[in-house]
């Protein structure tokens, strides 16, 4: 979309000419960054979630996986949510892990909660309103949640960094039913979560 605007903007403004090439040329030079799974520190864990949403038919599922200090797996969850926007599982994803944090009885641990929507983890973190009632809804639920915990912040990472969370909800778009997985995570995210544990990186361009 940012391209085809700045295409537009050539032929009315021809001061403009060279600039979209400019920073595409820029930008595609830079150097790019390592991403990886961070393990939490002792005495910490860490939930990792995400909303997966099918463009072409709506459907939206989540998933998300809480790790102990040694990157050892808790607890996965993954499941379908029905027709919603992106914003909306993603959001559902962090409250459905929030939830099953305070079922297992771990409102006490420290918690690292990391998401890889940028946007909706600043909505989040700075408390901010937005004008989407449902959304703003589910802003307001997971901020309550999130103070009933004993210590916690919530960080962004890239989609690199996130791919187990982001495995399981994709799972999500074939469960007839939510599902949760207890010390042994399920067989499609078994290599992921060794991958992980072993500080695989990934390289990403800006």
């Amino acid at each position: 979309m940012l391209l085809t605007t700045s295409i537009k903007g050539l032929v009315r403004c021809s001061t403009l000419r060279q600039t979209p090439v400019r920073i595409i040329a820029r930008n595609w030079h830079k150097e790019p960054i390592k991403i990886a799974w961070e393990k939490p520190q002792s005495g910490w864990t860490k939930l990792n979630f995400d909303g997966s949403c099918k463009c072409k038919t709506g459907k939206a599922s989540i998933g998300g996986i809480l790790r102990n200090d040694k990157a050892e797996f808790m607890l996965g969850y993954s499941e379908s949510i029905g027709k919603t926007d992106s914003s909306t599982a993603e959001l559902r994803a962090l409250e459905r892990g929030l939830e099953l944090l305070l079922e297992n009885g771990w409102s006490d641990h420290h918690v690292w909660l990391e998401g890889d929507s940028k946007s909706l983890v600043e909505i989040i973190a700075k408390n901010r309103t937005v004008r989407c009632a449902q959304v703003q809804k589910l802003v307001t639920d997971i901020n309550l949640v999130m103070s009933l915990l004993n210590n916690c912040v919530l960080t962004h990472v890239y989609r690199e960094g996130n791919r187990a969370a982001d495995k399981l909800a994709q799972m999500g778009h074939h469960m007839k039913s939510p599902q949760v997985w207890h010390n042994i995570p399920p067989r499609e995210v078994l290599r992921i979560v060794d991958e992980d544990a072993e500080g695989k990186t990934f390289l990403r361009r800006r």
